[in-house]
Formats: structure tokens, sequence, C-alpha cells
């Protein structure tokens, strides 16, 4: 073997262990990007929040729900509404058609640790009275007894 058939071989070899390191790294990424509960929301922190929605965002791993709530005092407060993945959504009876933008919706859920406007909802009631569970099971939010999945505690 040649000095330039060694270089290439050494070079794919390179490549091939880099390749693997990136793909074998990947899985790592998304799962440190799908966050629990308490890292991001307080339990002690619940919120009701009545608005129009402006926004649904249906994407993974959370949908979000813009919301735009006008206080008594006549403050206007966004808010962004962390709720489950869109599948889970649709399962529970959530479509395009009844999150369209300047719906009046009650949210209830527990708002960001950070304290901005930012909540991870929990259950969503909409002006014809359905009320949809929004939130993501499993995801260290109370057990309230909202989510139909939820098993009661012993």
């Amino acid at each position: 073997m040649n000095r330039v058939e060694s270089k290439l071989n050494l070079s794919k070899t390179l490549m091939l262990g880099a390749a693997v390191t990136l793909i074998a790294l990947t899985p790592m990424a998304v799962v440190k990007a799908h966050h629990a509960f308490a890292l991001e929301f307080d339990a002690t922190k619940p919120v009701k929040l009545r608005g129009k929605i402006t926004k649904m965002e249906w994407v993974n791993p959370h949908a979000w729900m813009h919301l735009r709530v006008s206080k008594e005092d006549g403050a206007v407060e966004d808010w962004m509404i962390e709720a489950g993945p869109p599948g889970a959504l649709v399962r529970r009876g959530w479509n395009r058609q009844s999150v369209r933008p300047g719906t009046e919706v009650l949210v209830e859920g527990y708002q960001a640790t950070d304290g901005a406007f930012r909540a991870n909802g929990r259950d969503v009631t909409f002006p014809d009275g359905r009320r949809l569970f929004a939130g993501s099971s499993g995801t260290g939010a109370p057990l309230d007894g909202s989510d139909p999945t939820e098993l009661p505690e012993e």
C-alpha cells in the first residue's frame, strides 16, 4: 500500500468514526430536549387564564397555544401555553377547527418557574362548554384528576 492509499484509508476511517459518533449522540440530544415538568413549570403556581387564541403551533414534542389575555385593569398579556404532543391532542378530541385564532377559551394550568407569561396547560374549556385535557402525562405535573389516564394515588 502506498502513502496516498494509506492517507485515503485513514480519512475514510476518521469520517466513519465521526458519523458513528454523531448518530450515537443524536438520541441523547433529543432526550435532553424533552424536559420534565418541574424544570420549567411550578406546581405551586396554578393559573386560570381567559383569553383569545392568537395562534396554535402543532409542533413536536409539545404543541403551543398562544393566548391574548385582557386583564380587568386594561392590561394585555400574551401567554404561551404548552400542551401535549399533537397526536395525543387529536386523540383527546382536539382539531385545527377547535383552536382557531379568535376563539375565546379558559385555560387552567401551571405558570413557568421564572414567572414569564408561559404555562403548562392542563385543561382548556371552549365556548361550547367542551373541556379538553391539554397536558402531557407522566412529565411530573401534579396529579389532580384532570388527566383521564392518571392512576389514582394509593
